[in-house]
């Protein structure tokens, strides 16, 4: 299966070794991760500005996802959906991607619950969701 892991869970699994950073693991074994440029660069912003890594860290972990996952170009949405412009690309990224899920923790995504048949998840129902399908 397709999936988008939102910034905010990409961030969350490089920084401590909870459930985000196992659901990043086993994303990157069963399934196919795809992210975007715009991902890309906030994960690169937010651990500079927010978790004092340096900029060569920074980079190295962006060029590590590059390598590990499909990189698209978002699709351009027709009119807003979300409050926050920047949530309008988390889902072009999942639209250029033919993805079935958002993996997020954001609430502006979240509450939305389905996108032309993307559904909105947490990690947590993510990972109930999967183990339910096991």
């Amino acid at each position: 299966m397709k999936l988008v892991l939102d910034t905010n869970v990409v961030i969350a699994a490089l920084i401590s070794h909870g459930m985000c950073h196992e659901l990043l693991e086993h994303c990157a074994i069963n399934h196919e991760v795809v992210l975007s440029p715009f991902i890309l660069d906030e994960v690169r912003e937010k651990l500079v500005r927010k978790f004092e890594f340096s900029l060569h860290e920074a980079d190295d972990v962006v060029h590590l996802l590059k390598s590990r996952f499909e990189i698209v170009k978002p699709l351009k949405l027709g009119a807003p959906i979300c409050r926050d412009r920047d949530d309008d690309t988390i889902i072009g990224t999942a639209l250029a991607g033919h993805c079935t899920f958002i993996v997020t923790g954001d609430q502006d995504l979240l509450v939305l619950s389905t996108v032309q048949s993307i559904r909105m998840v947490t990690p947590a129902d993510f990972w109930a969701l999967e183990n339910r399908d096991a």
